[in-house]
């Protein structure tokens, strides 16, 4: 039956039947009749069922295409379990580690040794290295639903946010817990905020959140006083002097101002297992010094008409010239604005005549640059590595809003430069760093940013029908002797990310200063198998080139993509049963080579523990080490500065002196080359042109 292929309508049976009575044909072929085409005619044995009266003939063909139909189903299910037969399956690893939770967690955030779980009306902080839990913070009205922390040299920044929007500040120290502030807390709960996302400086200087409330929405930026902090909570005298200042002095302290004591203080350090022996305390005692507000950001305003009466006086009137040619700054006419609206309402009157949805609130993307991508005033210091630029695209604008941080209240908020874009903005993502910044429009263009050289890469276009859903940034890795691998040092001007589409479909992005950017697909998109789709990507800094992979279908795999190959997948947890759509809760360590993961745990299980009566919640921890594929890879993920002189093969990662040798070598290469060539051609000249004189003398 698998040997039949094409449907009965392509196989339909036709006879030849001979005209007249049938011959027995003599023994001799010479004597057989010659065929001739009018001797024979051609009958459809299948001519009777088209004869058929209604309605057998209709329940004839209904049969006829089930059986064509069902005949396609077995032979594509037949063809894909040959595939499947000769695939090869990847090594599946199980965790190594498993933390047992009360209920499902409400965020998880990693930073230095530290793990935090939201949880019921608080937050645990757990141990990174035996996974133990060292603290529970359970004093908030409402559970967390999200929870963000920030390294700030020894010491973390933790910011949980709970399920009426209240977004709260914490400040732990060795084994101390600072509580901060809450940002938007307040008495009038008609008054109430929400905050809908935050974003912190790479360098925790700065802090920025979305909030909304009341049909409106807005960015509020607050300073961070780290500095002040570690000064706080060292010498608590310092903090009693700094309650007798101003506000515009806690701005900024000078260390002129400081005892001696502390100007001379070194930082602790704690070594990467000093933390197994802490028993975290909360510190009420000590009141450190609160966020310091800097400015408020509005979406920008609508096109209106304006009352100017001519364009002379709306240059003598207008000071801010920010935003020229971008698409800001009109100025029309009232009269000609109600007129476009006219037009426009007439020519699409029944359109709008229907019954609309509300429209969502505007959102916010926005990001901290380390990197001084605008003018920056001369009297202002800034410190190395501290962010001086905020730059936000609202949902549908086409431009990307610029903001200078060094500002005092008094200062206005508007934005020092526009960058226009073509399209609207769908996505945007700046490197860890704060070296490149790429803007995805919706139309599927992307625009690459060098912010640390000041220039742009280059502008590429995804492949038809791919539009941008998440962008990636991985670290440059270079592949030598067949391994990805780290250079040693930063590397300048080379840029790498994954971009994940909304058709599912993942494509590596590359560029260089010294070429133009590319683009490679990784994986195509899936048109029969819809549960493999991924839905997720995140790096794993720990292994050079590789990418962690979340599919519908919960399964969780590492792609290499240098090559476009799956290394491995893991034994992803079971789904929680009050997940119908599959938003994977997991947590990647940048500076640990592991991942966390939420799940819950299978039927018949282990009992679980005192902590986890309730629900069969859990978080489980992948440590790459532990997997004997993944271990050398996460050890030795770096090449030296000298293997890379010596191999001489990634010029782009050499020092410049290095680089301008090389180049110096292949010059006096190229140029002995020429020589040899020329001397060459100029025998071959001499040689004609003798020929040549002997034919005339000839003549």
């Amino acid at each position: 039956m698998s040997s039949f292929k094409g449907s009965r309508a392509q196989k339909q049976r036709l006879s030849v039947f001979a005209k007249g009575p049938l011959e027995i044909p003599s023994p001799t072929e010479a004597d057989w009749p010659k065929d001739d085409e009018k001797d024979f005619a051609f009958w459809d044995v299948d001519e009777e069922l088209d004869l058929l009266p209604q309605p057998y003939r209709m329940i004839n063909k209904l049969v006829n295409h089930l059986f064509d139909r069902s005949w396609e189903v077995i032979e594509e299910r037949e063809g894909l379990l040959e595939i499947e037969k000769t695939r090869i399956l990847p090594t599946v690893y199980p965790p190594a580690a498993e933390i047992q939770l009360n209920k499902m967690p409400g965020g998880m955030a990693v930073s230095q040794d530290y793990l935090f779980i939201g949880g019921v009306k608080g937050f645990s902080i757990y141990n990174l290295h035996n996974f133990k839990r060292m603290y529970v913070w359970e004093k908030f009205k409402v559970d967390v639903v999200s929870i963000w922390a920030m390294d700030l040299g020894n010491e973390v920044l933790i910011v949980p946010v709970d399920e009426l929007g209240i977004v709260r500040l914490f400040y732990l120290y060795k084994d101390c817990l600072f509580p901060l502030k809450a940002i938007n807390e307040t008495d009038d709960i008609s008054k109430q905020s929400t905050c809908v996302k935050m974003v912190l400086s790479p360098s925790g200087d700065y802090a920025a959140f979305l909030l909304q409330g009341a049909g409106d929405v807005w960015l509020e930026v607050y300073k961070l006083p780290k500095e002040t902090w570690l000064k706080e909570v060292e010498h608590p005298q310092f903090g009693l002097i700094q309650k007798k200042k101003t506000k515009q002095l806690q701005l900024s302290v000078p260390d002129s101002a400081l005892p001696e004591s502390v100007e001379t203080s070194l930082r602790p350090s704690l070594s990467p297992y000093a933390i197994q022996d802490l028993n975290i305390s909360l510190k009420t005692d000590i009141k450190l010094s609160p966020p310091v507000y800097v400015m408020k950001i509005k979406p920008p305003k609508p096109i209106a008409g304006t009352t100017f009466k001519s364009p002379l006086e709306i240059f003598s009137k207008v000071e801010d010239y920010c935003g020229l040619g971008s698409g800001q700054n009109h100025f029309i006419k009232d009269a000609q604005w109600e007129q476009h609206m006219e037009i426009f309402y007439s020519s699409y009157k029944k359109y709008l005549e229907r019954e609309w949805e509300e429209e969502p609130l505007s959102t916010a993307t926005f990001h901290f640059f380390a990197n001084s991508i605008s003018p920056t005033p001369v009297d202002v210091k800034s410190s190395s590595g501290a962010a001086c630029i905020l730059g936000v695209h609202w949902t549908g604008s086409h431009n990307f809003f610029l903001y200078s941080m060094n500002k005092t209240l008094k200062d206005k908020t508007d934005c020092e430069n526009v960058w226009p874009c073509a399209a609207p903005i769908a996505v945007s993502q700046i490197s860890s760093n704060s070296s490149y910044l790429v803007l995805a429009c919706e139309d599927g263009v992307l625009i690459l940013w060098d912010l640390a050289q000041g220039f742009l890469f280059g502008v590429i276009a995804l492949p038809e029908g791919c539009f941008c859903q998440s962008i990636h940034f991985l670290r440059f890795f270079l592949v030598h002797e067949g391994r990805n691998m780290y250079p040693e040092g930063r590397v300048k001007s080379e840029m790498m990310c994954v971009v994940l589409c909304t058709n599912a479909s993942l494509h590596l992005v590359t560029a260089s200063g010294t070429r133009g950017p590319t683009s490679k697909v990784l994986v195509e998109r899936s048109t029969k198998h819809l549960e493999e789709a991924i839905c997720v990507v995140a790096p794993a800094p720990a292994l050079p080139g590789m990418v962690l992979l979340f599919s519908k279908n919960h399964s969780v795999s590492l792609m290499d993509v240098a090559k476009a190959e799956i290394v491995c997948a893991f034994a992803a947890p079971v789904p929680h049963p009050e997940e119908t759509l599959w938003k994977p809760l997991f947590v990647v360590s940048p500076h640990h080579p592991c991942f966390l993961l939420h799940g819950a745990r299978p039927e018949g299980d282990a009992t679980p523990t005192d902590d986890a009566k309730d629900t069969p919640d859990s978080v489980f921890c992948f440590n790459f080490e532990d997997y004997p594929l993944l271990k050398d890879i996460s050890k030795n993920c770096t090449i030296s500065q000298k293997d890379l002189e010596c191999s001489q093969a990634f010029p782009q990662v050499l020092p410049l002196e290095k680089r301008c040798e090389q180049f110096l070598q292949k010059s006096f290469q190229t140029l002995a080359k020429n020589q040899m060539k020329g001397r060459a051609q100029w025998a071959r000249l001499r040689k004609h042109s003798i020929f040549l004189q002997k034919e005339n003398l000839k003549k």
